[in-house]
C-alpha cells in the first residue's frame, strides 16, 4: 500500500468525529460558501438518471448524498458511507428532515474495502474525502470495482492553484487563516490544522487524473473551481 495520507486512520476518524457538529458551518466559512456552488456544478456535469443506484463515499453530513437522492428520484436509491459514526448521525438527521429515508441508506464503513459486489452502482462519488484516506489509489480501485460498466466515478476535492501569485495567497489562507477560523468557530484548531495539511500535501489535478486512469477508468476529465482551489474529476468504467 502506497500511503497518500500518512496520518493514522484512527486519528483521522477521531478528528471528524469531533468536528461533525460544526462541519457544515466550517465548510461554509472555509470555502466562503462556494462549496455548495461547486457541488451544484458537479451535479450538472454528471450523468445521474432517475432510477439510478448511487454510492456516496466519505459522505460526511450528507449534502452530496441528498443531492444524489434528488437526482435519482423516488425510483432510485443512494447509499451514503462514512467511517465516522458521528458524521453518519448528522447525515441521518438531514435525511429524515428531507423525508428521503425511503431512498437513502446510511452506512458506517471503510472506503478502502467496500462491502459491495462488483458492478453494483450506476455512479460512485467521493466529496472532499479522497485526501483523507490512507491510500487514495486503493479507494479509486474500489470505486471502479463497484461501479457498473458504463457507470461514472466522480471525485470533488480541494486542490492547489497553479498560478504562483494565487498559490502564495492560497498557502497563507489555508496554512494560517483556516486553522485560526477552526479555533474560533469550531474550537478545534488542531483538527483544521490537519485539514489544511492534508489539502496541501495531496496530489495535483494532473496526478489525480493519472490515478483515475491507473484505476481502470476511461474518458477521464477534470475541471477546476475558484482558480484551482478545488477540482472535480470524472471517469467512466469501460465495458
Amino acid at each position: 500500500m502506497t500511503l497518500t495520507n500518512r496520518t493514522p486512520e484512527p486519528a483521522v476518524q477521531n478528528i471528524f468525529d469531533k468536528i461533525a457538529p460544526q462541519y457544515d458551518q466550517m465548510n461554509s466559512v472555509i470555502s466562503l460558501g462556494t462549496h455548495r456552488i461547486w457541488r451544484k456544478r458537479v451535479m450538472s456535469m454528471m450523468a445521474v438518471k432517475p432510477g439510478d443506484f448511487a454510492l456516496d463515499l466519505c459522505c460526511g453530513t450528507g449534502d452530496w448524498t441528498l443531492a444524489l437522492a434528488r437526482a435519482v428520484g423516488p425510483a432510485g436509491r443512494v447509499v451514503g458511507l462514512d467511517f465516522s459514526p458521528v458524521m453518519i448521525r448528522e447525515a441521518d438527521r438531514k435525511v429524515r428532515a428531507a423525508k428521503y429515508a425511503d431512498r437513502i441508506t446510511l452506512r458506517e464503513g471503510d472506503a478502502m474495502q467496500l462491502p459491495y459486489p462488483d458492478n453494483s452502482f450506476n455512479v460512485v462519488t467521493i466529496g472532499f474525502g479522497l485526501r483523507n484516506v490512507p491510500d487514495a489509489n486503493q479507494v479509486l480501485r474500489e470505486m471502479t470495482r463497484v461501479v457498473k460498466p458504463g457507470g461514472q466515478v466522480v471525485c470533488l476535492e480541494t486542490s492547489q492553484p497553479t498560478n504562483p501569485v494565487i498559490h502564495a495567497g492560497w498557502q497563507v489562507y489555508f496554512g494560517h487563516v483556516v486553522p485560526l477560523m477552526g479555533s474560533l468557530v469550531a474550537h478545534h484548531y488542531q483538527a483544521y490544522n490537519y485539514l489544511q495539511r492534508s489539502t496541501h500535501s495531496f496530489v495535483s489535478v494532473t496526478q489525480l487524473a493519472d490515478m483515475f486512469r491507473t484505476a481502470g477508468l476511461t474518458q477521464v476529465s477534470y475541471r477546476t473551481f475558484n482558480l484551482g482551489a478545488a477540482a472535480v474529476h470524472l471517469g467512466i468504467k469501460p465495458y
